[in-house]
């Protein structure tokens, strides 16, 4: 299918018009957990989460055996000026490894069971690098909104967007900053593991970029356009496609969030159908989360990208729906309750 926004000012509208979850839904479900065979609040956050969802999903008794997993590659002209401790090329050979198995993203899906699909976008034509010019036209971004758009499964009960792309870490970088302001310094981090002089030249390239592009950033998919690459556009449009079709979705880290920063400052409350799956080593992913008002599930120290944090948060989802959904009420199990 087509998306239906052939320009950014459309994609706005549709963000615009985005549906709400369902309050009466929700109410049952909260109701449900009220009757369940435990204390009142024992589960903690899984209760929450399980009546969250259901709200989203139209359903008293909320389901999470079907979680898709879509991941977004693009190439960055940014990587040139030495912002990776990796070439572009690894971006083409991890997409290979995605599609033969061999990745950690892989085995994680395996692990819960979620659907994987792998979009490269024009890794042969990487976005012009941000400090001189406009990362993207707007018919590039527009398109790559578009594969986001349409990569989503209207069927999956839930959504993790992960991405591969050399110089990304840079891109987010540029957006958390010229979004939410503060020293390119306060956002730039490792990435790949860069030293000490590959961070300074993060930091100068943030720098450089934000003030090439003063003019635009007040208009957050224009930001998107400017400093963002292919993959982060396509993040975005499948969350947003996500909303649209009422499916919630787990986020990954710092490179994921800032393409959803860019949702939620163009349209408050575009995120309210996201949780944080985890909070991530790099720097400034924190303070993005704060940002958007999520408290992450999971904190193990990872920054690896992909997708993988999300992936891995699925289980605890999984957890929450299968207590809601799986457990007797005190009537039914013959329970005495409160």
């Amino acid at each position: 299918m087509t998306a239906p926004f052939p320009t950014l000012d459309s994609f706005r509208a549709v963000l615009a018009a985005q549906p709400a979850p369902d309050a009466t839904a929700g109410a049952a479900a909260a109701a449900r957990n009220g009757q369940l065979t435990k204390p009142p609040g024992s589960l903690g956050r899984l209760e929450d989460l399980a009546i969250w969802l259901a709200g989203w999903q139209s359903r008293e008794r909320p389901q999470a055996s079907a979680p898709q997993v879509v991941i977004f590659a693009g190439n960055h002209g940014i990587a040139a000026r030495g912002v990776s401790a990796f070439p572009p090329e690894v971006t083409v050979q991890m997409v290979a490894n995605f599609r033969h198995g061999g990745a950690a993203i892989n085995q994680l899906c395996r692990a819960y069971g979620a659907s994987m699909t792998v979009h490269a976008l024009d890794l042969d034509r990487p976005t012009a690098d941000f400090t001189a010019s406009p990362a993207m036209t707007e018919a590039e971004v527009i398109a790559a909104l578009t594969t986001g758009w349409n990569a989503v499964d209207p069927k999956a009960h839930l959504l993790v967007t992960g991405e591969m792309g050399i110089g990304n870490t840079t891109s987010a970088a540029a957006i958390a900053a010229a979004l939410l302001g503060g020293a390119p310094e306060d956002w730039v981090g490792r990435g790949t593991g860069v030293d000490d002089h590959g961070l300074a030249r993060k930091a100068e390239a943030v720098r450089t970029g934000l003030a090439t592009h003063a003019a635009a950033l007040s208009d957050p998919l224009q930001v998107l356009r400017c400093l963002g690459g292919r993959e982060i556009a396509a993040m975005a449009g499948a969350i947003a496609r996500a909303r649209s079709e009422r499916i919630a979705v787990v986020l990954d880290g710092f490179i994921c969030c800032a393409a959803a920063l860019v949702l939620e400052r163009a349209q408050p409350g575009a995120l309210d159908h996201c949780l944080a799956g985890h909070i991530s080593a790099e720097a400034g992913h924190g303070r993005l989360l704060d940002a958007l008002g999520k408290q992450p599930l999971l904190n193990l120290g990872l920054r690896l990208g992909e997708g993988s944090g999300a992936a891995l948060a699925l289980g605890v989802v999984q957890g929450a729906v299968a207590c809601h959904s799986g457990m007797a009420t005190f009537a039914e199990a013959g329970v005495s309750g409160a």
